[in-house]
């Protein structure tokens, strides 16, 4: 865990604030009950990297949710992140559907989980803009998402770079911080990510810290809580992740993609000429991609991918791709049918799961922003 210190942003405020209000140094008390909060952003139907790399765990933590009911679990699908790059109105349209289909067929029953779009429950935005007016323009700089979405090294200054100020848009650079309000605005004490969202869950904390020293013990601070999958990489280019932005088709498995398309693009995976199966990243990746899958799919006993590709080492590379391939099917396949079945089923029923859950969510979003604005001077 971080230590809880205040952000530079907020011992800077915390002076020019001091004497015209008593200043709380206290720390926050500890919530009464485990919050986890996540959110995906509506890209269409989910990829293996999506699904091993966050949606499994969030089905993982709602089973484990039955034997600790007094857990709240908030899984929203993030569209205001989704505009920080331009969108095609329609296409956005349905893929937030597509998105909806895909994390109730992958187990994520409404029933048992606050399931929500973002953009319905409005305090988010207004979060986002209090935590924004304390947020360090040198801490945001810093930040790596911006620098990736923009092609740029992750030296690059959003005010020294050329690049970065002539193209550089606002909601790009302060996406941390909207994420920051996601998580915040519902008192959350646990948040599933993978490792390329550490240093965002770093930074919510620091706001969350600062925010308790000026005007008290009011936002949780939350925990990271790593996913133990690692990144999925690209078929087609193993030492990348995989991606729905990249191309190629064939780089990525899609959780609904059929028998004959999941066997087709392993068919084409990239892997190399060297006989047997061994694990080693830097040196094999396509190979040691296809042992993570399978090992993420269907362990077999084994303690680690490298014991299993001990287990796999005389398998051909044909061989070990029709294990692989048939593994995923395997295990996909009753994702595949639950969301065909969503999708072609009735679309008000659909959207209405996300509309209970909005009214559920915008519940304990109203109530945190009522204390915020209390605390701040903003409330009658």
């Amino acid at each position: 865990m971080l230590p809880l210190r205040p952000t530079s942003a907020a011992r800077c405020a915390s002076r020019s604030l001091a004497h015209g209000r008593r200043i709380s140094t206290s720390p926050p008390p500890p919530p009464e009950r485990k919050v986890v909060f996540s959110g995906i952003q509506p890209t269409g139907v989910p990829h293996l990297g999506n699904y091993l790399g966050a949606l499994r765990q969030w089905v993982r933590l709602l089973h484990e949710h039955e034997a600790a009911p007094d857990a709240t679990l908030l899984f929203s699908i993030v569209d205001l992140h989704a505009i920080t790059v331009k969108q095609d109105p329609r296409a956005l349209r349905q893929w937030r559907r597509e998105m909806l289909a895909s994390l109730i067929a992958v187990g994520l029953d409404p029933a048992r989980c606050v399931l929500f779009a973002q953009s319905r429950v409005k305090q988010h935005a207004e979060l986002m803009w209090i935590l924004s007016c304390g947020a360090s323009m040198g801490y945001l700089g810093r930040m790596t998402q911006w620098k990736s979405k923009m092609q740029l090294p992750d030296t690059a200054s959003p005010l020294a770079s050329a690049a970065a100020t002539s193209q550089l848009k606002l909601g790009l650079f302060s996406y941390p911080v909207l994420q920051a309000a996601d998580i915040l605005l519902y008192n959350t004490t646990h948040v599933p990510v993978g490792e390329d969202q550490a240093q965002h869950l770093e930074f919510t904390r620091e706001l969350a810290i600062g925010f308790n020293h000026l005007y008290g013990p009011l936002l949780t601070v939350p925990e990271t809580q790593l996913s133990p999958a690692k990144r999925v990489m690209s078929l087609a280019e193993p030492t990348k992740k995989m991606s729905k932005s990249d191309p190629k088709p064939k780089s990525r498995i899609l959780i609904t993609d059929s028998r004959d398309a999941i066997h087709a693009k392993l068919r084409s995976a990239l892997t190399d000429s060297v006989e047997g199966v061994s694990y080693d990243r830097d040196a094999r990746p396509g190979v040691s991609n296809l042992v993570d899958l399978i090992y993420h799919f269907d362990q077999a006993g084994a303690a680690s991918p490298e014991e299993l590709a001990l287990d796999l080492k005389d398998l051909s590379m044909r061989a070990l791709k029709e294990k692989a391939a048939d593994t995923i099917d395997r295990s996909i396949a009753p994702v595949r049918e639950r969301y065909e079945e969503l999708m072609s089923g009735d679309q008000k029923e659909l959207v209405a799961h996300t509309e209970h859950g909005a009214q559920k969510a915008e519940a304990i979003a109203e109530s945190t922003m009522q204390r915020v604005r209390a605390a701040m001077g903003m409330g009658w």
